[in-house]
Formats: structure tokens, C-alpha cells, sequence
């Protein structure tokens, strides 16, 4: 039971019935399933994306489709549409855009995999549904609700990342943006908080595991959890992987690149497709232990 008179940002039931009423949880519901590209999302299966940060070459992005796809994935994650965070691009650190929409496209085809990538404007949803299976919102779009509108009347499933500087109570409030126009196909998806770090400030941002149980306290949606982009170190992915897993999460998303050293966004978070997929069956594991299955044979 939520408290009435909660402080600061914190959820009460006030909020339950009339900021997010639809993503709140209810009696009788207590978490919704949906199917996204023949995967179901909710249930005692936990759905992994992965791929690279970008979408950098038709050939690069077709290997890494099948190699993921071999190793259990769900879905292929790769960025055409960057936020990249300053606006000078080279020919390494740049955007594919349109061009790496159409070799996203040939790899689902030839790797018989799901699509997750991230739309940032409107003018170009047309062309990414058209090979997308789920729309990322990125946590920097996490507030624009323009665009949160206009990719939820597409009827595409949503995943909506928390913004690092989003309190769970924001964050639903986002969502509800989505469910309102009719669209009940979201995903939320932690990927780390800005704070004062105790360990390494390079890592940029802290994995807050927490809010995977008390999303799931107040809303009947899948949660999933970006290990690689919150801690941004290879060498961390894996243990705060395992602890998304054994922490309730509904989904997770992963950096996986073939030579990720030379990767051309974030050389230093993605894993490489042998580390994936003794992850995967690390994953498998420990979800067995919480009742839950990733599909993976081990």
C-alpha cells in the first residue's frame, strides 16, 4: 500500500488514480503481457536485445544480427539515429541514419530476428516502423511528449527509457503519454541515474536496481534494464546483468559488438559475441533461480 501523504517526488495513490491511471497497477492485473515480433513481454520469459551503439556497416550489423540471434537474443538493438551528445561528427563517430535504417532491414531478413531502434523525430517514424519492431524513446527524448504521442499512435510496441535525472514518479508520467493515446505496448527501461559516485566517476552514471521492484509495485508494465550503457565499463556488464536478472527484471538490453575496442560509439561498454553468449547462459542460470527462463539451453 502506497502511503497518501508521500514527500517530495515520491508516488501516492493519488497519483495512481489520476496522473498515471493507466499505467498504474490494479486489482485483478497485476502485470500485462504483450507480444512484440512472436516474443511475449511480462511473462516468465525475460526478452534480450542486443547489438551494437550504431548501426556502422550493412556487414558489420548483418554479423552481429546472426551472431546474437545464435547465441539466444531476442532482438537486434543497433542505432541508426544517434543522440550523440556533441554535434560534430568524423567519419568514424557519426550517424548512418537512413542508410543504416535499410541495413537494419537486411539484417532482420537474413537473421530472422526482431528490430529494436531509437526514433528521435517525428518526420522519420514512417521509415523506421517500417523496419523496427519496437520503438526506442531514449532517455534524453524521455520528456518529449510530442514525440512520445506521435510514436505511440503508430500502434508500434514502445520502450521508454528513464532520463538519468527522472524520478519513477516522472518516468510513469511519461509512459502515461504513451497509454493515453490508446497504446498499451510499453516497456520501461532503467539505464542508469546521475549521482555522486563512491567508485569510478568515469562510469557516468549509477544502475539503479531498486527501481525495478518499485516500478513493479506500482505498475502492471515490463521493466527492462540497460546494464551496458548505465555502467559503461565491459568488466562491469556482466555482474550487474546478473543482478538485473535476479532483481525481477522483465527485459534486458546489451551492447554486443565484434570488435568492441574499435566499436564506433562507446568502445568501452560493449562485449564481444563469445562473452555474450557465456552470458546468456550465466543469465539463464540465475533466472531459473527466480522462476523465470531467458529460452537459452545450457
Amino acid at each position: 500500500m502506497i502511503e497518501n501523504k508521500a514527500p517530495g517526488k515520491d508516488i501516492t495513490e493519488e497519483d495512481m488514480k489520476s496522473k498515471f491511471p493507466l499505467a498504474a497497477k490494479k486489482a485483478g492485473k497485476e502485470a500485462s503481457t504483450f507480444i512484440a515480433a512472436g516474443v511475449e513481454f511480462g511473462g516468465a520469459l525475460i526478452p534480450v536485445f542486443a547489438g551494437p551503439n550504431m548501426v556502422e556497416s550493412e556487414e558489420l550489423i548483418v554479423e552481429t544480427a546472426k551472431a546474437v540471434k545464435a547465441r539466444g537474443a531476442h532482438f537486434l538493438r543497433g542505432g541508426a539515429f544517434k543522440p550523440l551528445s556533441f554535434p560534430y561528427r568524423s567519419a568514424k563517430y557519426t550517424e548512418t541514419r537512413e542508410q543504416g535504417i535499410a541495413w537494419l532491414k537486411v539484417a532482420k531478413q537474413e537473421a530472422g530476428i526482431g528490430i529494436i531502434t531509437e526514433v528521435m523525430e517525428e518526420r522519420f517514424l514512417d521509415l523506421i516502423c517500417d523496419a523496427a519492431d519496437i520503438l526506442q524513446i531514449g532517455s534524453r527524448n524521455m520528456q518529449n511528449y510530442p514525440l512520445i504521442s506521435a510514436a505511440a499512435k503508430t500502434g508500434k510496441p514502445l520502450m521508454i527509457k528513464r532520463h538519468f535525472g527522472c524520478s519513477l514518479r516522472d518516468w510513469l508520467g511519461a509512459v502515461e503519454y504513451a497509454m493515453v493515446e490508446g497504446n498499451e505496448k510499453v516497456i520501461l527501461c532503467e539505464r542508469g541515474v546521475s549521482a555522486p559516485h563512491t567508485h569510478r566517476s568515469s562510469s557516468r552514471f549509477l544502475l539503479d536496481l531498486q527501481v525495478v521492484p518499485a516500478a513493479q509495485e506500482v505498475t502492471h508494465l515490463p521493466i527492462a534494464v540497460d546494464p551496458s550503457h548505465a555502467t559503461f565499463w565491459r568488466s562491469w556488464v556482466r555482474p550487474m546483468s546478473l543482478a538485473s536478472v535476479a532483481g525481477g527484471a522483465d527485459a534486458i538490453m546489451l551492447e554486443v559488438h565484434p570488435d568492441p575496442e574499435n566499436s564506433a560509439v562507446d568502445p568501452l561498454q560493449p562485449i564481444d559475441f563469445a562473452s555474450f553468449g557465456d552470458l546468456m547462459k550465466d543469465m539463464e542460470r540465475v533466472a531459473r533461480c527466480v522462476d523465470r527462463t531467458l529460452g537459452v539451453h545450457i
